[in-house]
């Protein structure tokens, strides 16, 4: 599991065997949730708090280049 982003106590993170598409997970105490990396929309929520969400989803918007870079250098589609 590579994280990707570590940004106000949320990590941001890929499992080893993932799907399209590019997406992330996101985790912290409370819970986690998924976001789609293309459109910033959140796929799955299990318990990440309404301000944490919304601050994981600024984080995507503002990495997205830097997230799909680290997606397809690990993944190796590109």
């Amino acid at each position: 599991m590579p994280t990707i982003l570590f940004l106000f106590g949320l990590r941001f993170f890929f499992y080893s065997e993932e799907h399209l598409p590019v997406h992330v997970h996101v985790e912290n105490g409370d819970g986690r949730a998924k976001i789609d990396v293309e459109t910033a929309e959140v796929i799955e929520n299990k318990g990440l708090k309404p301000k944490d969400l919304k601050r994981a989803v600024e984080a995507v918007r503002l990495y997205k280049d830097d997230i799909i870079k680290s997606w397809n250098e690990y993944f190796d589609n590109e």
